[in-house]
C-alpha cells in the first residue's frame, strides 16, 4: 500500500524547496541535506494549498522559486532579483498573510493524493532499480579492476619467483667456481712447493758435483 504523502518546505541557498514526500527523512535526502533541518527550525511540512497542490503533482521531484518569494513552485526557477531589499520582504508578508485564507478556501482532493502517493511510490522503484544498476555497473567495474590488480600481482609475484630462481642458481654457481678456485689454489700451492722442492734439490748436487770434479784449465804452450 502506497504511503500518503505530505508536503515539505525549506530554504536553502537562493531558492525555496518544496517537496511531496512520504516522510521528512525522504525530503531531506530529496533536498541532499547534510543536517535536520526540521529539528533546526530551518524545514516544515506546508499547510499552503498552492505549494501542497504542486507538490502532488510532481510527488518526489524537488520544486523551486525564489527565496523570499510568492510565486509559484516549479523544478526550474530563476535567481531571486531583489535579495535584501524591501520587495523580498513584502512579498513574504504577503505569503504569510494569504496562507490562512487559501487553507480554508481550497478542499482537500483525496483522490489526488493517493494518486501521488502511488506517482511516488513507482517513481522510488524507478530511481531504486536505477540506483541497483548503476551500483551494479559500479561493482562490475571494481571487479574489472581489481581482476586487472590481481593479474598484474600475480604476474610480478611470478616474475620475482623466477628472478629469486635464477638468482640462486647464479649464486651456486658462483659458490661453486670460488670453491673450484680454493682448491686449484691449494692444489696449485703443494704442487709449486714440490717443484720448488726438488729445483732446489737439483742445483744443490750440481754445486756439490762442480767441487768434487772442476774442469781442467786450457793448457799453455811455450810459443804460441
Amino acid at each position: 500500500m502506497a504511503r500518503k504523502l505530505k508536503t515539505y518546505q525549506t530554504s536553502l541557498g537562493f531558492f525555496d524547496l518544496a517537496i511531496a514526500a512520504p516522510s521528512m527523512k525522504a525530503a531531506l535526502e530529496a533536498w541532499g541535506a547534510d543536517s535536520n533541518l526540521f529539528h533546526q527550525g530551518a524545514a516544515k511540512e506546508s499547510d499552503d494549498p498552492d505549494i501542497i497542490a504542486a507538490a502532488m503533482a510532481k510527488p518526489g521531484v524537488v520544486l523551486r522559486r525564489p527565496v523570499g518569494s510568492d510565486g509559484s513552485f516549479g523544478e526550474r526557477a530563476e535567481l531571486p532579483t531583489n535579495l535584501g531589499g524591501s520587495g523580498a520582504k513584502k512579498a513574504a508578508r504577503k505569503s504569510k498573510g494569504s496562507q490562512a485564507k487559501q487553507l480554508y478556501s481550497r478542499p482537500v482532493d483525496k483522490a489526488a493524493e493517493r494518486k501521488a502517493a502511488l506517482v511516488y511510490e513507482k517513481e522510488q522503484k524507478r530511481r531504486e532499480r536505477e540506483r541497483a544498476s548503476e551500483e551494479a555497473a559500479k561493482q562490475k567495474d571494481r571487479e574489472r579492476r581489481q581482476h586487472a590488480v590481481d593479474k598484474a600481482q600475480a604476474a610480478l609475484e611470478k616474475a620475482e619467483q623466477e628472478h629469486a630462481k635464477r638468482a640462486a642458481a647464479i649464486k651456486a654457481e658462483v659458490e661453486a667456481l670460488e670453491k673450484r678456485s680454493r682448491t686449484e689454489e691449494a692444489r696449485w700451492d703443494k704442487e709449486k712447493e714440490r717443484l720448488e722442492a726438488a729445483l732446489r734439490r737439483v742445483r744443490g748436487w750440481s754445486t756439490v758435483l762442480s767441487r768434487r770434479h772442476p774442469r781442467a784449465a786450457p793448457s799453455t804452450r811455450i810459443g804460441q
